[in-house]
């Protein structure tokens, strides 16, 4: 597809017009629906119909969105920007944004630059003085995370585990001891591998979920431990887009260092605050510490 700069179409202006203000100049990144046309947002529709130039992860992805919510293509250039994009890609984007241009970015699923590409365009936009605005959207990230069932006030995202077993089991190594909710995309062709990496090297019995094909027709859930989500797949072949998360380790606290917290807040408080506060603050049984406040004062 020959890249160029695009002139305003008449259909353009008018579109504009008639929403209002034009669009800001700069690099605009739009979240687009996992699966449900349904979840994109009323501003990323606005961006899609007023952008000076359309670019997309998957082009033929982003015109059916378009089409489904009745946005015109206007005479204006829609080109693809992928993992395999180079710098005569992103040349064809910064010269745009030289001649004042608002541009549209726009994910194949999702937001942009989240296990997606668009970082080194992100990157060559900002070092040539652009603004990149955010225009928030639909996550797989964040989807999953809020219907896992796993605490979700501290998580991590790795993206992607390595292919090769002995790379993916280093990885899952160095995540063991991550406080929080871990997760992970995966293909659905080595979901079955990584999770029974994941059971051996983090544990068989921690809590996990699986989310498949969210907002989709087969949009599917399991919320089990490691080793029964490994078994429950043993002879099941899954398809569609894999989010796998992690719940973490819950190492038990030293009970001498329960105890010196307990002795230290008897100093100043009596036994059934001290006991609440040292319960609170290394999540164990408030009955037990409250016991062992007595056989101290003992």
């Amino acid at each position: 597809m020959q890249k160029h700069v695009p002139s305003k179409s008449r259909n353009a202006a008018v579109s504009k017009a008639s929403s209002g203000d034009a669009l800001d100049a700069g690099l605009h990144l739009v979240s687009t629906p996992l699966g449900n046309a349904r979840d994109i947002t009323l501003r990323a529709l606005d961006v899609l119909r007023d952008a000076d130039l359309l670019v997309a992860e998957d082009t033929r992805s982003l015109r059916r969105l378009m089409n489904i919510h009745g946005i015109p293509l206007a005479g204006r250039t829609l080109m693809a920007y992928h993992d395999h994009s180079g710098d005569r890609d992103r040349m064809a984007v910064l010269e745009a944004l030289r001649q004042n241009a608002s541009v549209a970015y726009a994910s194949e699923a999702g937001t942009p630059l989240v296990a997606d590409p668009g970082y080194a365009l992100v990157r060559a936009v900002i070092g040539d003085g652009h603004r990149v605005l955010p225009v928030p959207g639909p996550s797989a990230l964040i989807a999953a995370l809020t219907v896992a069932g796993l605490p979700c006030d501290r998580f991590a995202f790795a993206g992607f585990p390595p292919s090769q077993r002995g790379a993916r089991r280093r990885f899952l190594e160095r995540l063991a001891d991550m406080p929080g909710t871990l997760v992970l995309y995966e293909s659905p062709r080595r979901t079955g591998a990584t999770l029974r990496d994941a059971a051996d090297v983090l544990g068989a019995d921690r809590p996990a979920a699986l989310c498949r094909e969210l907002t989709k027709k087969f949009e599917e859930i399991r919320r089990d431990t490691l080793g029964a989500l490994t078994e429950s797949l043993s002879d099941t072949p899954l398809k569609g887009e894999i989010v796998l998360l992690i719940g973490a380790c819950e190492t038990p606290p030293d009970p001498a260092q329960v105890e010196r917290a307990l002795r230290e807040a008897l100093k100043t408080r009596k036994l059934r605050d001290a006991a609440s506060e040292v319960a609170a603050r290394f999540g164990v049984s408030r009955r037990d510490i409250y016991q062992l406040g007595l056989k101290i004062g003992n």
